[in-house]
């Protein structure tokens, strides 16, 4: 595995939304009406916020699946449309429900210990966005700003290596939770750097998708589960 082979899946996840976008706009609009929604109730309630996103960010994966359906579809030389992605969701599929409370439950322990950890080590309360960014970020003579950004690397790293191939992977074949995670964690070991280069582009993505006021999440989210999707085939034999 190089390290240009995450370029290489970003190349094909755009390929497979341009050849069938409607259903991957549809999952990107969601997310964005739902990160909108988000804003609008808590935008004065940071920890209810930051929960929200980062329930979204851990569990956003299982919620693609139906697009990696669409993504192996096409690769089959198969038309594609909402009713296959429909059709995912209809066979209520346990593994994914009981892979998808994990990854909820890991998204409730960050915010919790978070939450802990910077009203703990903060004078000021943090009650809202602002407070967080004048109390936690720009803090001059702080350090608790580099220390939750620690946390949470620290924190993320095994739910990624748990996660990145283990969605796909339920979906394609007749495995139980333990071996995907298994399997999982076996890519990462054997394709750090590439893996922790597709790691921080899965970030970097998003985050700008976010900046844009949430619009840019439209096309960022199909594009790529598409994309984890070909990371997948080329990392599971």
């Amino acid at each position: 595995m190089t390290l240009g082979q995450p370029l290489s899946w970003l190349r094909r996840g755009w390929a497979d939304l341009r050849a069938c976008p409607l259903p991957g706009l549809l999952h990107g609009l969601a997310a964005a009406a739902f990160g909108w929604l988000v804003l609008y109730f808590a935008h004065d309630h940071f920890w209810i916020m930051a929960g929200a996103f980062s329930g979204f960010l851990i569990v956003a994966p299982i919620v693609a699946t139906g697009l990696y359906a669409v993504s192996r579809g096409l690769a089959r030389g198969q038309r594609m449309g909402l009713a296959q992605v429909l059709a995912v969701w209809r066979s209520q599929d346990p593994r994914l429900m009981h892979f998808g409370l994990l990854l909820a439950l890991a998204g409730t322990g960050w915010v919790m210990t978070s939450a802990a950890m910077v009203t703990s080590f903060t004078q000021m309360p943090i009650d809202r966005p602002i407070d967080f960014l004048h109390y936690v970020v720009l803090e001059e003579e702080g350090w608790v700003f580099e220390a939750w950004l620690m946390l949470g690397g620290v924190l993320a790293a095994p739910v990624f290596a748990s996660s990145v191939v283990a969605i796909p992977l339920l979906l394609d074949r007749q495995v139980d939770v333990l071996t995907a995670v298994l399997t999982s964690w076996r890519v990462v070991q054997a394709s750090p750097a590439a893996l922790a280069l597709w790691a921080a582009l899965l970030w970097a993505i998003t985050g700008l998708g976010m900046l844009t006021g949430l619009l840019g999440l439209v096309v960022v989210v199909p594009w790529l589960a598409h994309a984890s999707w070909h990371a997948y085939c080329d990392l599971v034999d």
